[in-house]
């Protein structure tokens, strides 16, 4: 059973298809596009956790999982723990999708990460008036895709824009944390029967302050031997922190002047293109069907076939209406592309980039090395020419 069947979770519905399973997926959506792949459909909202439970009593499923979403988890953890299946505790998916909770784990296994405070109200915001150091981040504590993120440089920052973070959280709960400065990190994660297994590390590129939206991707990491190990240490330590035992992680952290220090993690397999396709190209190791064998109490296959680059380079254009787009063809032949996607159209506005939903599309490339791939992807995002009403 795959929770969710929207185009994220489009490659583990086609991949468990591929390996004869019978598939049910459940989904707030009737129109979502993965359905017509499924062989059941259940009108559950990933996010309510009673309505996938109770389709998963109805369907029976023998694993359960979703695809690079987090707050999904819980609804899948929940379905896990009554049908003893394999997959996380309820209490670990707690912990992976409120950043209160996850960064109170980090705390107590001595994981380094940032300073923080939680925030219910303004009023409270206004408590935290001169125990603060800047600049600082702001954040929802159970959102994700850059939604709701901000830098605040002083205390009138957090003022002002503390309503658009707290309007993106569910709960309606922020969190104040230390602005950490280096190169940002992923770490794609496989835990089988409690051993965590490193399978990549993903350099990451962003938009920057204030919204820090990730806008290119490149494996396999180009740091230093040593401090690669570094990383993966502290992933290791991260993922046991809050409990996961059982399947894939994304663990995300800044490489800073000090050393690695977490940002935050999630008990699935990462998002952005980056384990469904540049995990594949770099290594070999096809991430979502390991998944799949993990969920279903199967052992993975996740030993490297190639030691190859792989990277992604999303599209952003000038503000407006997009009139026209081009060149998508001319890009996709281009030497070591391996695809185009775009997630605008004709008459979609394009505006400016505060967080994933926002970008217009993107390319992904492979090669021998990382500095061709990424090149390949920068020669394809100059082929596509969009024009603006």
């Amino acid at each position: 059973m795959i929770i969710g069947a929207s185009v994220l979770q489009l490659p583990a519905i086609l991949k468990a298809k591929e390996m004869g399973l019978y598939v049910g997926v459940a989904d707030y959506n009737p129109q979502a596009i993965g359905i017509q792949y499924a062989d059941e459909f259940f009108n559950a909202s990933t996010m309510d956790e009673d309505a996938v439970l109770s389709a998963a009593l109805e369907f029976k499923p023998d694993g359960i999982m979703t695809l690079a979403t987090d707050m999904p988890m819980r609804g899948v953890a929940r379905v896990a723990e009554r049908l003893g299946l394999p997959g996380i505790s309820y209490a670990t998916a707690v912990k992976a999708t409120d950043k209160f909770e996850m960064i109170k784990a980090f705390k107590a296994q001595n994981v380094a990460s940032p300073w923080f405070f939680t925030v219910d109200s303004l009023e409270e915001l206004k408590a935290l008036n001169g125990r603060l150091g800047y600049p600082c981040i702001m954040k929802p504590t159970d959102n994700a895709g850059s939604h709701g993120v901000v830098l605040a440089k002083s205390f009138d920052d957090l003022l002002n824009e503390y309503e658009y973070s707290r309007e993106n959280a569910r709960c309606g709960k922020v969190i104040v944390e230390e602005y950490l400065k280096g190169d940002e990190v992923s770490v794609e994660v496989m835990v089988i029967n409690g051993e965590v297994h490193i399978l990549q590390i993903t350099d990451k590129i962003t938009t920057g302050a204030p919204h820090f939206v990730e806008m290119g991707h490149s494996q396999p990491s180009q740091h230093p031997v040593a401090l690669q190990k570094a990383i993966k240490d502290m992933a290791t330590k991260a993922c046991q922190s809050v409990g996961i035992n059982q399947g894939p992680a994304h663990v995300e952290m800044m490489v800073t002047k000090n050393g690695p220090v977490m940002i935050e993690l999630g008990a699935r397999m990462g998002g952005d293109n980056i384990t469904t396709a540049l995990v594949p190209l770099s290594t070999g190791i096809d991430m979502v069907k390991a998944t799949i064998d993990v969920a279903m109490g199967n052992k993975p296959d996740i030993e490297p076939k190639w030691d190859l680059a792989a990277a992604i380079r999303y599209i952003d254009g000038p503000q407006g209406i997009i009139h026209s787009i081009d060149g998508v063809d001319e890009a996709q032949k281009l030497e070591s592309v391996q695809q185009v996607i775009l997630t605008k159209a004709v008459g979609d506005p394009s505006v400016p980039i505060h967080c994933s939903n926002d970008r217009i599309g993107s390319v992904i490339a492979q090669a021998a090395t990382v500095e061709n791939a990424i090149k390949a992807c920068e020669r394809a995002v100059k082929t596509i020419r969009i024009e603006i009403e």
